[in-house]
């Protein structure tokens, strides 16, 4: 024996391939996650969105004074296939809320990441709001195969950070000066959620969504924090 010390090296990774994520379409008990196409969720969206110029202070585009600007948004984001971007349609109504994207994939890294997040005022804290999340992780994780899964946003997003750590997101840093936004520094703040951390925040969010957890009022009865943080030590 030659007496050298074996280095550390990292978990093993199985070498199955997985593909870059597609138009699908996903259901969930109150929200439908679907491609997004102008033509039908458009009307809807700007309904949703207009006056409401907010929405877009830490976006890269916005905010649309107008309908005419905001279909030339929507037709440039469904022309594309990464960024994917969804329409959240609520179920109950048929009308388009918000949007979701898959963005920034690396299939042969297994790591994708959830971004340019539009929720209008009628989607804002509503169930509508934690299932579209729940929906888009289940299909990066267990239709898709991905190993890694990454929400970042301008760390002076301060609702969004707080979203991120309740959909069971970990804070991992601030790259500072990463990006030039609407003529601005940006400092991003990274999160990511882990294949082996999934399961538990899959029941998390089941447990969550779950008809049983509200009350007669709608109001929660346990937080989906809550529930998270008794999965992470659980798992420990």
């Amino acid at each position: 024996m030659s007496g050298k010390k074996e280095r550390p090296v990292g978990v093993a990774v199985d070498p199955r391939d997985v593909r870059k994520p597609e138009p699908v379409r996903l259901t969930g008990r109150y929200v439908v996650a679907e491609k997004l196409d102008p033509d039908k969720h458009g009307a809807d969206l700007w309904a949703a969105v207009k006056g409401h110029d907010d929405l877009w202070d830490y976006m890269g585009q916005g905010p649309f004074h107008d309908e005419k600007a905001f279909r030339a948004f929507l037709d440039e984001r469904a022309g594309s296939t990464d960024p994917l971007a969804f329409a959240v349609v609520d179920k109950a109504s048929g009308k388009a809320q918000g949007i979701v994207t898959l963005m920034e994939s690396r299939p042969a890294q297994r790591v994708v990441e959830i971004g340019n997040i539009v929720y209008s005022p009628s989607l804002q804290r509503t169930r509508n709001a934690t299932e579209i999340q729940y929906l888009m992780a289940r299909h990066v994780f267990d239709d898709l195969g991905y190993r890694r899964y990454e929400w970042k946003c301008n760390a002076l997003n301060l609702p969004s950070r707080r979203a991120a750590r309740r959909f069971g997101f970990t804070y991992e840093g601030t790259f500072r000066q990463h990006m030039i936004v609407k003529g601005r520094n940006r400092d991003t703040a990274w999160f990511a959620m882990l294949d082996n951390e999934w399961p538990g925040r899959r029941a998390a969010f089941e447990r969550w969504l779950a008809p049983e957890n509200f009350d007669a009022e709608g109001r929660q009865r346990e937080s989906l924090s809550a529930l998270n943080a008794v999965a992470a030590e659980e798992r420990g």
